[in-house]
């Protein structure tokens, strides 16, 4: 004889159960969610800089007409004058014997403030995005790793090689105040905002990898 037990609850239907099966969410262990929300220092930093590299490159890309005596020289690119007697680079030296340093670095410039100006459009566009699940690649989060320090380092590295050709003339007063400290600006804050997107880069990399389950893994 086959005994039964009472239910409290009548069983769904097949066709109920399967519908609130659908609608019921689910959570899995590789379902993860993640804002982003960029440095306020690198934040700070490119609303310096992209302006200033702009003001660089129309200098360097109007030369002759933007050098003292020139049309546009007044009064947009007056401190030039100084600063071209600074830094040869910059000045007549240079650009009478066609060196043509300082406009492939003005190019590189230019390239890398187009990806300051993407960052900035996609951070801001989508920067509150939730990214959720193992597969999910919504443009949340811009990473730019900022390229202006290796630049200074070249141009270091080609007075260094060719003897000061252009600053040696300086004293040594005139070569920290108006050659080193601005320059050394340019090294020491993109270095900083590198470490700070390394952190950030690492940080995404530990929420959109699925932890393993703990305990000991099944044996087939």
């Amino acid at each position: 004889m086959v005994s039964t037990r009472h239910h409290p609850r009548e069983f769904p239907s097949p066709d109920r159960a399967a519908k609130e099966l659908v609608k019921s969410p689910t959570t899995t262990a590789n379902s993860r969610k993640w804002t982003y929300t960029p440095a306020a220092a690198l934040t700070i930093w490119l609303l310096v800089s992209v302006p200033l590299v702009l003001w660089d490159a129309s200098y360097v890309l109007l030369r002759p007409h933007s050098m003292p005596g020139g049309r546009f020289h007044s009064p947009v690119f007056t401190p030039y004058a100084l600063y071209g007697t600074i830094d040869y680079i910059y000045g007549w030296p240079a650009f009478k014997a066609r060196n043509g340093f300082t406009a492939a670095q003005t190019i590189l410039n230019l390239v890398e403030t187009a990806g300051y100006l993407w960052y900035l459009a996609i951070v801001y566009v989508y920067g509150t995005t939730v990214v959720s699940g193992r597969g999910s690649q919504q443009p949340s989060k811009g990473l730019l790793w900022l390229l202006k320090g290796d630049k200074v380092v070249a141009g270091r590295l080609n007075e260094y090689f060719s003897g000061y050709d252009n600053v040696g003339h300086n004293d040594l007063v005139t070569l920290v105040i108006y050659w080193i400290i601005p320059n050394g600006a340019w090294l020491v804050f993109p270095s900083y905002n590198i470490y700070i997107l390394g952190g950030e880069i690492l940080s995404s990399i530990e929420l959109a990898t699925p932890r393993q389950k703990a305990g000991r893994p099944k044996s087939t």
